[in-house]
């Protein structure tokens, strides 16, 4: 596979897109708010960025949950494999791209999820325990990332299961065939100094509330999907929801929002230089580059290793 990860608005779809043409594959997204249907604006699906020369590069796992539901990282591994298998048959490259680190680890094979059976002796336990009680104990199992885990008690319990399921198969050993296996592909992550990035980010916020983003947000709400729902995506969903409710002003919202959008890509930087610590090689491309070039040093990379 070739993975291309970067912060939000590091132009890596674009990217992806040429690269993908080039080498004749097809693209998975890794990007956890994009699989929503009806969030567009707000996620930056930016579906034009897959227009190669007049044709659309094939992509996946975009558009496949409806807007409202709580899709999860068990469902991602789930379909993600579906897609690679699909893509496979058919002969052509994987191309994965996006920002959602968790995600990334998952496409990598760097984070299992293994079928575990049901712990009867646990759930006997379970059923005596608070909910709060059994927050923490998946806290202390896992690094909760999906808080969709805490606000259903089957789904805590059942969480709290494959967790512990996976710790006790997580050795040493274990990790770093699983780290070799993912450093088998060729991993790119697109590279900007921070003001660069901060520079992009608010540039790219004030274009998508003039494309109408905000009347993105008001649709959904007409349609009938509850105010809590969209404040549970985050970032653009939960501002906008914020202040069309009346919670907050216009000027609120988009100072927050973008403070917001500023810490969001501080974190994935920092989780994939944290994969970087724990032995990920990512090979990193100067953003600044025009897309196409760097489309074209992804390509004779893969050419390269081919031969």
């Amino acid at each position: 596979m070739i993975v291309i990860l970067g912060p939000t608005a590091s132009g890596k779809t674009r990217i992806a897109a040429l690269a993908a043409d080039k080498i004749g594959g097809e693209i998975i997204s890794a990007d956890s708010r994009q699989v929503y249907r009806g969030l567009d604006l707000g996620t930056g699906k930016d579906i034009d960025d897959y227009l190669v020369n007049g044709s659309q590069v094939p992509f996946h796992l975009i558009d496949i949950a409806d807007a409202g539901s709580r899709y999860n990282i068990f469902e991602y591994h789930r379909d993600f494999e579906k897609s690679r298998a699909l893509i496979v048959r058919k002969k052509k490259p994987v191309v994965v791209c996006g920002g959602s680190g968790m995600y990334l680890e998952t496409a990598l094979g760097l984070y299992t999820l293994r079928e575990s059976a049901l712990d009867q002796d646990f759930r006997k336990d379970a059923a005596t325990m608070s909910n709060e009680e059994l927050k923490e104990m998946l806290n202390s199992v896992t690094r909760l990332h999906n808080t969709t885990d805490t606000n259903d008690r089957d789904r805590m319990i059942r969480a709290i299961e494959i967790a512990k399921a996976e710790k006790s198969l997580k050795t040493e050993a274990d990790f770093k065939n699983r780290l070799h296996k993912a450093n088998q592909n060729l991993i790119f992550g697109i590279s900007f100094p921070r003001e660069e990035t901060r520079r992009r980010i608010s540039q790219r916020l004030e274009a998508r509330i003039e494309n109408g983003m905000l009347k993105e947000v008001e649709n959904l709400l007409n349609k009938g999907i509850h105010p809590e729902n969209l404040i549970y995506y985050g970032l653009e969903y939960r501002y906008i929801t914020l202040y069309i409710t009346g919670k907050i002003s216009y000027d609120e919202m988009f100072s927050q929002l973008n403070t917001a959008i500023h810490q969001f890509a501080k974190r994935q930087m920092t989780w994939f230089r944290r994969m970087e610590k724990r032995g990920l090689e990512i090979q990193w491309i100067n953003g600044f580059d025009e897309p196409e070039m760097n489309a074209e040093s992804i390509e004779k990379v893969w050419n390269s290793q081919r031969h």
